[in-house]
């Protein structure tokens, strides 16, 4: 199972490259992007995630617009070269690694085409590996990093051709590779009810950006977080990224506070707090402006999620009104809000993405899916 990568010293194991340091099945390695305009009025997100030990790759390109969202999906069987990195109408290519990104989305039948160049505002920042438990079976054990960024290009859906300015269009990208759950279900007998609280938000502002992560039980205790503050590269991502000097300053602690909308666990504000090692905490207020649903993406899709064998190469496509969307559908559950961001006297822009699934008592949340009192 030798492929062109085996020509270069990055092996960490004595298998080939291509071959997974674990048999599970559920191991993975993925990208994700996405973008916005400063005024709310565009947001787009890719997904790509290959899965060795399933022989699946698979990949998602979805856009809000005009309050409708629409998704490209494709799944192909995974090919032994870990650099062919194309689906259906999707491709990602790296063009200069943890500096610049190409998203492509050529014609298909939705009449979604996307030609787009990510380029790095920060350095890339290592979140801190999490591993989870199932009883005596380790669920999920990955290690994810983000970075921030700017987008050129254009998107076009429905005959309409958006221009993406690099000006006023944002974003963000994250890697994350390990073990999570993915693909047809195992068999074996059930487990006990599921139960994830994750809020994420990685967030632009002028001169820096802010990186706030938590994953809790249901009780609240923490299982994971991540805070930083990163500043803003001194010249273009194409010619500055010093990993010895642009570093990012990590937090002592995070915290928060949601208010959630009644009926829902969809957050209506939102207070992240940031303690640094020295001085007084960062205190961001977060006030949403547009819900993506991550649906779009694979995640929690009931056809089109990851890992799943479609076929050899399958291209499918959907589209909704985010208006009719029950929040409350286990399917419609995983956000990203596009938010407004005040930190002191810095004004930005960003996203806080939610899972909560099951019980969450610091939120009032009892059962699996039931809303905000």
């Amino acid at each position: 199972m030798l492929n062109r990568q085996d020509d270069f010293s990055i092996h960490q194991t004595p298998d080939p490259v291509a071959a997974p340091i674990t048999g599970d099945r559920n191991v993975y390695d993925r990208y994700f992007f996405n973008g916005y305009s400063r005024d709310g009025a565009l947001y787009f997100a890719a997904a790509m995630g290959l899965y060795a030990n399933r022989n699946v790759l698979d990949a998602s390109f979805s856009l809000v617009r005009g309050g409708v969202q629409t998704s490209v999906h494709a799944s192909r069987r995974a090919p032994l070269e870990r650099t062919e990195t194309r689906v259906g109408p999707i491709s990602v290519e790296v063009l200069d690694p943890m500096r610049s990104h190409r998203l492509r989305v050529a014609e298909n039948e939705a009449g979604v085409r996307a030609e787009l160049r990510f380029g790095a505002r920060t350095v890339a920042v290592e979140e801190p590996r999490f591993t989870r438990r199932s009883g005596t079976r380790i669920r999920m054990d990955s290690t994810r990093f983000t970075q921030w960024g700017s987008w050129q290009g254009f998107v076009e859906v429905g005959g309409e051709r958006i221009e993406v300015d690099a000006s006023q269009v944002l974003g963000t990208r994250d890697r994350s590779w390990g073990i999570r759950p993915v693909g047809e279900p195992e068999g074996g007998a059930p487990g006990a009810p599921g139960q994830f609280f994750w809020l994420w938000a990685p967030l632009h502002f002028d001169d820096v950006c802010a990186h706030f992560d938590v994953i809790e039980d249901g009780e609240g205790r923490v299982e994971n977080s991540n805070g930083s503050i990163i500043p803003i590269l001194a010249g273009p991502a194409e010619e500055v990224i010093d990993y010895g000097e642009t570093v990012a300053e990590k937090m002592k602690s995070v915290s928060h506070r949601i208010r959630w909308r009644p009926g829902t666990r969809k957050a209506e504000s939102a207070e992240l707090s940031l303690l640094p090692y020295r001085g007084d905490a960062h205190v961001i207020t977060l006030e949403p402006v547009l819900t993506f649903q991550m649906l779009g993406l694979g995640y929690l899709h009931p056809e089109w999620g990851h890992g799943l064998w479609k076929g050899e190469e399958v291209v499918g496509f959907e589209e909704w009104k985010l208006a009719d969307a029950n929040p409350l559908d286990p399917r419609y559950i995983h956000i990203q809000e596009l938010c407004s961001a005040r930190m002191g006297e810095r004004e930005g822009i960003g996203i806080l993405e939610q899972l909560v699934i099951g019980p969450h008592q610091p939120s009032g949340f009892e059962g699996l899916f039931d809303g905000a009192k």
